[in-house]
């Protein structure tokens, strides 16, 4: 139930309003001025303040500014028998979410209150999303490998210098890609990943540069690439050992220049993009057997940071299989479960070639078999 806070010296006037919210299934607390409003404030949770503007001591105004220091994410609706366009003008401007005239028009109230308490329900619903995303950003370990990739990605975030993340399929190379990004100042902007190893030669370079209608034969209408879509912000470009030659000669042009040219395209498009790439290929093996432009190597690899496999850093396993058996059992409401010592130690001793991809899959399975304790059987069973 939405709570609502009426700030009104006139008794009167609390009245009307606290029937009126009430009948609408509100929650409602009252306060005959300023500074007793603020206490409650500081002290309850509420959804949305109904605030007078002309009262003694503090007036409404006053309220509203102090209001916005303390809770910046409560609308507050003002309220008065003395306004103007001027007054209602003023109010919204210093943060007011609408201003009401008295006597009260009842629909033109109850809209504006169900209008705000939707958009308090938007912001805590982002607030949630934003929270369950960092949860799944987030980089589980505690060995020396760790430390030093989390101390490598807070040095360079800030810098707009091109990296090439290496390792093994399922080490984790995207979700660094994403901390860099984050952590840097394009984080507003997009976070546009490509993975060059699943499309096919001849689709990836209208996928990266886009192409306009009628270049070619399937080309309907006009396509914007990966390379626009990510303005502003970053373009992962995942397992790029795999991309064509030609291909490859393009990416390196819009990186020269911060240009890029449609498919088709008969100017050029300037473009604001870090790019960060990622591969599971030895590069100077691929460049010894032409299979990769060492040219293009150079200018990705400014920085190049190196995810261990997961068989490299054992201490890890145990926090990793704790996090990921807490999160499918929230994600699927299952009952909370748990491993035994002797459960993460035999986890412990497995050759690990899918990586951490590969140690969730197994949790998973072992979540969905198993009961509520894990054991070092239950590993045996079913890894």
């Amino acid at each position: 139930m939405s709570r609502i806070l009426i700030i009104d010296d006139e008794k009167a006037i609390r009245n009307s309003l606290r029937e009126i919210l009430e009948y609408e299934k509100y929650e409602v607390a009252e306060a005959p001025e300023g500074s007793k409003a603020i206490e409650l404030i500081a002290d309850q949770e509420f959804d949305l303040v109904l605030c007078d503007i002309k009262m003694p001591r503090m007036d409404g105004i006053e309220v509203l500014q102090k209001l916005t220091e303390i809770r910046t994410d409560i609308p507050v609706i003002m309220i008065s028998g003395h306004g103007t366009i001027e007054t209602a003008v003023d109010a919204i401007k210093k943060g007011a979410y609408d201003f009401i005239s008295k006597p009260f028009d009842l629909n033109r109230l109850l809209i504006s209150v169900r209008n705000a308490l939707e958009r308090t329900n938007l912001i805590t619903q982002a607030k949630v999303l934003k929270k369950q995303v960092s949860k799944n950003l987030e980089m589980i370990g505690k060995s020396k490998a760790m430390d030093d990739i989390r101390e490598m990605i807070d040095r360079i975030a800030p810098s707009d210098a091109r990296v090439l993340i290496t390792g093994s399929n399922g080490t984790g190379k995207e979700l660094v890609a994403k901390w860099i990004h984050e952590k840097s100042y394009r984080t507003k902007g997009p976070f546009i990943a490509v993975n060059c190893a699943a499309i096919p030669a001849e689709l990836i370079e209208s996928e990266l540069f886009g192409h306009e209608k009628g270049s070619f034969t399937s080309a309907i209408k006009q396509r914007i690439g990966k390379f626009e879509q990510a303005e502003g912000g970053t373009l992962f470009l995942d397992e790029i050992g795999d991309m064509s030659l030609q291909a490859q000669s393009k990416v390196l042009r819009a990186l020269q220049e911060n240009k890029i040219m449609r498919v088709g395209g008969e100017k050029d498009i300037t473009v604001n993009v870090r790019v960060i790439a990622a591969t599971n290929k030895d590069i100077r093996k691929e460049i010894e057997k032409n299979n990769f432009r060492e040219d293009l190597y150079h200018r990705l690899s400014v920085i190049v940071i190196h995810i261990p496999a997961l068989n490299e850093r054992l201490e890890d396993i145990p926090l990793l299989a704790d996090h990921f058996i807490s999160q499918i059992c929230q994600e699927n409401g299952y009952p909370a479960k748990k491993f035994t010592k002797e459960a993460l130690k035999e986890l412990q001793k497995k050759q690990w070639t899918g990586n951490i991809r590969e140690l969730r899959n197994v949790v998973e399975r072992m979540v969905i078999l198993c009961g509520q304790t894990i054991t070092d059987k239950d590993v045996t069973k079913y890894i």
